[in-house]
């Protein structure tokens, strides 16, 4: 039985039981989750093995890349520029990065970039990946780039261009890497155990995420046993040229090994976030409310940040997506804690959100990458908070 450490407040003990199962039931090796209510820690808890390799222990502070959670922490710095008035959300983003301005993108409003409307899903030809991790060669390849489709008319995840992009604005507005932006802006005064760009001191602590063998291959799998509702994507996913395929590789190999040194410290704001639950969590809760005396949204602030800009079919995930400015907002059955919820996934299970209307905010981090429905350690946590609720 995995040993389970760490603290829950009265009321939310299910939440130790769901995390418990995810490693019994679920696959979990490694993880932790946090929980925050009206600003402080209400569950707070991690267990397993942090390498499978060496059998090293999962401790209090074990750093996990997180993905594409990151976009929640890059959208952050964009808000509290735009909250300081040093960004305008809806200006063009040529305003600040002129170079960009080309190829039918002059009159893109930054909003657009954060609400996966600008229709800049691929970089054709791909960057090589030791190019693309030295950040200039991939913002330059983006900023001659032409749309896929007439910005502002769709709506497609920009899962691997989206941190360069709202990055480099970031950048050209407070002439600091985002990574920097956030470890001075974000996680110095909130003390987040949180990073854009690992620093070389840090990487000991950080888990090594394990991929287990999926019960099927997708890529290969006869569409005619595939349900229905998600033929379509799968259909995509067995197209090289499909523009769900092309999204994912806009670097040269299009495959990268967020395991090594490299990668992980490089500042890749849609996909390299490595930091605990606990920081993910702390940083949501401050968007909603005080936290140790810290507040990073005003009211106004968190009602633009979050209020819907797209909804409907995604053009690169082929399947029902809502976007807020930036941030994922909840669909159909995945209610979260509430309707008025917003964070973001991560690739293979893990997760960040805060609910104004429950003063909740939820992190979740582990190193089993699970991909597909059939991963439910999350949304089991998440069922497990809004039952404490009730």
């Amino acid at each position: 039985m995995t040993m389970i450490h760490g603290e829950v407040a009265d009321g939310f003990e299910g939440v130790r039981e769901a995390f418990r199962a995810n490693f019994e039931q679920r696959g979990d090796v490694g993880g932790a989750v946090c929980v925050y209510q009206d600003g402080r820690p209400v569950v707070d808890l991690w267990g397993g093995v942090a390498d499978p390799d060496t059998g090293r222990p999962w401790e209090r502070d074990t750093l996990q890349l997180v993905y594409s959670a990151t976009k929640g922490a890059t959208a952050t710095m964009a808000h509290l520029l735009a909250q300081r008035g040093e960004l305008d959300l809806d200006a063009p983003v040529s305003a600040y990065w002129p170079e960009f301005g080309v190829e039918g993108k002059a009159e893109i409003p930054v909003r657009w970039l954060l609400s996966h409307r600008a229709g800049l899903v691929t970089v054709e030809p791909p960057v090589p990946l030791g190019e693309a991790l030295r950040w200039q060669p991939m913002v330059e390849a983006l900023a001659a780039q032409r749309p896929v489709w007439e910005p502002g008319t769709a709506h497609g995840y920009h899962g691997r261009t989206f941190g360069w992009l709202v990055g480099e604005v970031i950048r050209r507005v407070s002439g600091r890497t985002p990574g920097r932006f956030f470890a001075e802006e974000i996680a110095g005064p909130l003390g987040l155990d949180f990073f854009i760009g690992l620093p070389t001191s840090e990487r000991g602590r950080v888990s090594r995420m394990v991929y287990p063998k999926p019960p099927f291959d997708l890529t290969t799998v006869p569409l005619d046993v595939v349900p229905p509702e998600v033929r379509e994507f799968v259909a995509t996913l067995q197209d090289p040229d499909s523009l769900t395929n092309r999204a994912f590789a806009v670097t040269d190999p299009a495959e990268i090994d967020f395991n090594s040194a490299e990668v992980q410290a490089a500042e890749v704001p849609a996909s390299n976030g490595i930091g605990t639950a606990r920081g993910l969590a702390r940083m949501y809760a401050a968007l909603i409310g005080e936290v140790d005396g810290v507040r990073l949204f005003s009211p106004e602030t968190l009602a633009s940040a979050t209020e819907e800009q797209a909804d409907g079919v995604d053009r690169v995930i082929m399947l029902p997506i809502r976007f807020a400015s930036g941030y994922m907002l909840p669909v159909g059955t995945n209610p979260l804690t509430g309707p008025h919820a917003f964070g973001h996934p991560g690739r293979g299970g893990s997760l960040g959100f805060a609910d104004p209307e429950h003063g909740i905010a939820f992190g979740y981090v582990m190193n089993s990458i699970v991909e597909g429905a059939e991963d439910t350690r999350a949304s089991t946590l998440v069922d497990a908070v809004r039952e404490a609720l009730a």
